[in-house]
């Protein structure tokens, strides 16, 4: 048996650990909580009781495409870099700590914090992979040491051996994510460039047909309590 193969809790292992549910998803997404388990905290992403087509069929399918991205992205600072599944149904990642931007105050999001974002997205996109839902403001972190992370790559797609028009289109939908914190948090620092790329690209994402979660908005979500470390 390699390292690899060595998994660092089993489903027994949750069963007894301390888990706080952060949203429950409804039939089409999963169930997201938290777990502590010996002294590591892990976000937890579990299909198991959903309807069997939706967790033998599209359960499997993402949640081993976000394994596989938090594999290829291994050693980048500002994302995830432990991932594994506890079960065919449930995945477990690396917890980061600290507070979703939408639970920011205004005045701490600087423009120092938003280069950093737009270095992650760029670091990303040198692993030939793209995040594909960076706009809204609960994929992005600020950590207790006020560095950005960006996490939930369930949506990514690798981006190895596409046409580059097509790679280049969505990595567009990716820095444009951040152009758009620059204008709402820091608008007067963003310069011309960025003003300008935040132009052209909103208008090329009127040609982008896969909005909200694969084209479907998150509803009726239960959410727990959150979480801010």
């Amino acid at each position: 048996m390699t390292q690899t193969d060595i998994k660092p809790f089993t489903k027994e292992d949750l069963e007894k650990a301390d888990v706080q549910l952060l949203r429950d998803g409804r039939w089409g997404n999963a169930r997201v909580s938290v777990a502590n388990i010996n002294g590591k905290r892990w976000t937890i992403k579990d299909f198991s009781d959903r309807r069997w087509l939706v967790k033998n069929s599209f359960a499997k399918f993402v949640l081993w495409r976000e394994l596989k991205a938090v594999r290829k992205l291994h050693g980048l600072e500002g994302v995830p870099t432990e991932a594994f599944m506890v079960t065919p149904h449930m995945l477990a990642i690396e917890y980061i700590p600290g507070r979703v931007l939408n639970r920011v105050p205004k005045e701490e999001v600087s423009p120092t914090f938003l280069e950093e974002c737009e270095e992650i997205i760029r670091s990303i996109h040198a692993r030939h992979l793209v995040h594909l839902d960076t706009r809204g403001t609960s994929n992005w972190v600020m950590q207790v040491n006020g560095k950005p992370a960006l996490i939930d790559f369930q949506a990514s797609v690798d981006t190895q051996g596409l046409p580059q028009k097509i790679r280049s289109f969505m990595e567009d939908m990716d820095i444009g994510g951040v152009y758009k914190k620059w204008k709402k948090y820091c608008p007067d620092e963003m310069g011309e460039f960025r003003e300008k790329e935040n132009e052209r690209i909103a208008k090329l994402r009127k040609l982008w047909v896969l909005r909200g979660y694969f084209g479907v908005k998150k509803r009726n979500a239960k959410h727990g309590k959150p979480i801010d470390n």
